[in-house]
Order: C-alpha cells, then structure tokens, then sequence
C-alpha cells in the first residue's frame, strides 16, 4: 500500500523522466562495458612512450604545391584524424608529435615533432608569444575552433611532391586572412605507414569480434526468454534487405 499510495502521487511526466533517465544511464554502462583499452594500447605510436592527448577528425583544406607553380588556390575539404603525443611530464614536456591520417586514404600519414629546442626555431621565425610547455594546449584549441567554427577558423595542409607538408591555422576576420601558427610535416617513411595500417586493420578486427561475442550473449540471452522474439530479430534485417531491392 505504502509503494502505491507513493507511486500516485508521483506526475506521469516525472515518472517518464526518471525511466527516461535510467534507459540513458543503461545504455552507457552498456557501452562502457566495452573495454578496448588493451587494443589501444598496441598502437605503435606508443611504442616511445609517448601518451596521446588528443585524437579527433578535423575539417582541413587540402592542397598540392608544386615547385614552379606553388600551391593550389583552392583544395579539397576532408576529415583528417589528428592525433597530438606528448613525451614527459604535462608542465614540463621533453617532445611533442601530431600525426595526421585519413580514412579515406589508408597510406595517407604525415608527422610533425618537435622538442624544446625545434620549438625555439619555430617561436623565432613566427614570433610566437607561447612557450614550448604551452605549444600542445594551443595547438589542440586551434584545432577545436576549427571544428567549431569553420567559417572563422581555417586548417590548410599544403603538400609538396618531395613528402614536406605545412599546416596553417588561419583565421578570418572578414576583411583579412591572419595566419596564427604554422606546422612542418613529413610524410611519415613506408615501414611507419605499414605498422599503422596494420594496427588499424587489426583494431577494427578486435572491436568486431569484441561486438560479435556480445551479439552472440544477447542471442542466447533472448533465446531462453523468449524464443519468439529472437525469430523477429533475426527476419528483419532480411525484411528490410527486401524492401531496398524493391
């Protein structure tokens, strides 16, 4: 009587909040529940003992430059997944290293590193205000504002046939272009290329078959609860496979 008289009292749209809330916090726990820390932790970019800080596709602009020409006046728009590596302590890092991919060209990898004394070459010739311990923090808030605005903050990756690359992190003030900070890369050598795609390929292996056992443990799961069901589940993506030849 005391969970009844409680339960009226409780407004329908209270009630549907709260289970909506219970069905969100469910089904995170299901994801977390996903452990691919250990798969993560094969990547060879790891292998100095760096720890990656950032990892997140940005919009860039990508452009050919050519030697007699010089660069293209309009690239192509493309996610580019950049991941930032820092060495050493977060107040006082020995080496930093943004690695650049594509999923769209598999062989598509270029670097940028640089430690103390790179960064002090790069503070020179650009007149930066920042100081190497900063370099990282910048560089990923750049990158945010470029996913957050990209009408106001722009990221141009110009390549030159011999493997040398630039990123420029430009922004637009409306009546000019003013050029923030500018990135060296390489295009990472061919044995580097290999492990990464290997390490991709096999990372994508692992998290299917992590997802195929979960897949099975619910089958069997419904399976015992209601046979039924499980019918269903199973004819519809058939179902629907019919429908799209149509």
């Amino acid at each position: 009587w005391g969970i009844m008289s409680f339960a009226g009292h409780v407004p329908a749209s209270q009630m549907r909040q709260s289970l909506e809330e219970r069905s969100v916090h469910s089904n995170a726990s299901m994801l977390d529940a996903f452990d691919f820390s250990s798969i993560e932790e094969m990547d060879p970019s790891l292998a100095e003992g760096h720890r990656v800080v950032y990892d997140r596709e940005v919009p860039f602009e990508l452009r050919v430059q050519d030697a007699e020409a010089g660069p293209q006046e309009v690239g192509t728009l493309e996610a580019i997944r950049c991941k930032i590596l820092a060495l050493g302590e977060e107040l006082s890092p020995q080496h930093c290293r943004i690695e650049l991919t594509s999923e769209n060209d598999l062989f598509f990898h270029f670097t940028h590193s640089v430690d103390e004394h790179g960064f002090r070459a790069m503070q020179e010739n650009q007149k930066l205000m920042i100081d190497f311990p900063d370099y990282v923090s910048v560089v990923i808030k750049m990158l945010n504002n470029c996913i957050k605005e990209p009408h106001s903050f722009l990221a141009v990756f110009v390549m030159q046939r011999d493997g040398h690359a630039r990123l420029d992190f430009i922004q637009n003030m409306e009546y000019k272009f003013v050029e923030l900070l500018s990135c060296s890369f390489l295009a990472s050598p061919e044995e580097v290329v290999r492990q990464q795609i290997t390490f991709r390929y096999n990372s994508v292996k692992s998290r299917l078959s992590v997802m195929q056992g979960r897949l099975q443990d619910m089958n069997a799961l419904v399976k015992v609860k209601n046979p039924s069901l499980l019918l269903q589940l199973q004819k519809a993506p058939a179902a629907r496979s019919g429908y799209s030849k149509r």
